[in-house]
C-alpha cells in the first residue's frame, strides 16, 4: 500500500503544477470547435508504468472532431503480484559451475498479457500554436489474454553438488519452497514452452497532457487508474497462508506517448 500512495501523490502533485500552468497560458477557445481541423489520423507508441508492472503498445486513431479522437489501442506487458519480491539467497560459491542468481520465492508463473481495447480521448481546452498544453481525459476497455509463462529455478540436488532446473509442481513442491535448496533463477527465457492462456478484459481512465494537441507530432503524458479482470484466480504465486491469487488487478499508472498525425 506504500508504493501505490507514494505513486498517487506523484499524480496529484503533478495534475496540480500543469492546473497552474493551464490558467496562465490557455487562450480563449474557438467559437467554431470544428475550425483547425487539418490531420484525420494519428498514430502514437506508448510506454506504461503502472504500479505492478509496464506496458508497451500502440495506439491507432481516427480525429473525429477538434476536441475528440477514437483510436484503437494494442499492447504487450506483464503484471506482478503484489507479494513477490527479488532476493539472493546467501550462496556466494559457485555450483556446477554456475553463479547464484537472484529470484523470486514463491513465485511459480509470470503473467504476461496482451490488450486490444477501443478508445476515445476529450480534450477540455485548447492550447496556443508552439506552446502550452491540451488538456482532456481519455477512456479505455477491451480484451485482455493473460499469458502465463512457467517460473524455473536452480535447485540444488540430492548430493548438493549438482543443479537443476525446474518448475513448480506437486512433486517439486517441498524442494521448490525449500529456501536453502535455491541456488537461483533459470534463464528467463526458460517455461516458454510450457505457457497456458487465461482470458480476461481491462478498463482505463486517464486525465490527458498533451504537448501536441493539435501539431503533427505528438507528445503526451497521462496519469490514472486502470483495471484488468481474468475469468479465474491466476496462480503468480504458490499459494501460502499469507499470500493469495486474484483475478482482478487495479493500478495506478503514468503513460507516456510520441507519435505523428497525418
Amino acid at each position: 500500500m506504500r508504493k501505490e500512495k507514494y505513486f498517487l501523490l506523484l499524480l496529484i502533485s503533478f495534475y496540480a503544477f500543469i492546473a497552474t500552468a493551464q490558467e496562465t497560458i490557455q487562450p480563449k477557445q474557438l467559437d467554431d470547435p470544428s475550425k483547425g481541423i487539418i490531420y484525420n489520423r494519428e498514430f502514437a507508441m506508448n510506454f506504461r508504468l503502472h504500479t505492478h508492472g509496464y506496458s508497451f503498445g500502440a495506439n491507432f486513431g481516427t480525429l473525429q472532431t477538434y476536441y475528440r479522437t477514437k483510436y484503437w489501442q494494442f499492447e504487450l506487458g506483464e503484471l506482478k503480484h503484489a507479494k513477490e519480491f527479488r532476493q539472493s539467497w546467501d550462496a556466494p560459491s559457485s555450483l556446477n559451475g554456475r553463479v547464484s542468481k537472484a529470484f523470486k520465492y514463491g513465485k511459480q508463473n509470470n503473467l504476461f498479457v496482451l490488450r486490444a481495447g477501443l478508445g476515445a480521448k476529450r480534450y477540455f481546452s485548447e492550447k496556443a500554436k508552439h506552446k502550452g498544453v491540451a488538456v482532456g481525459i481519455s477512456y479505455e476497455g477491451g480484451a485482455t489474454l493473460g499469458i502465463l509463462k512457467p517460473y524455473y529455478l536452480e535447485l540444488q540436488a540430492g548430493d548438493g553438488n549438482l543443479s537443476y532446473s525446474a518448475r513448480y509442481t506437486e512433486e517439486s513442491a517441498s524442494r521448490f519452497l525449500d529456501i536453502t535448496k535455491i541456488h537461483g533463477a533459470s534463464a528467463w527465457t526458460k517455461g516458454f514452452g510450457h505457457a497456458s492462456f487465461i482470458p480476461g478484459a481491462h478498463a482505463r481512465f486517464a486525465v490527458h497532457f498533451d504537448w501536441g494537441a493539435f501539431d503533427e507530432y505528438l507528445k503526451s503524458f497521462e496519469g490514472g487508474v486502470m483495471v484488468d479482470v481474468f475469468s479465474r484466480k491466476v496462480p503468480i504465486m504458490v499459494e501460502q497462508p499469507n499470500v493469495e491469487n486474484n483475478l482482478l488487478f487495479l493500478n495506478l499508472f503514468l503513460n507516456l506517448q510520441f507519435g505523428k498525425r497525418w
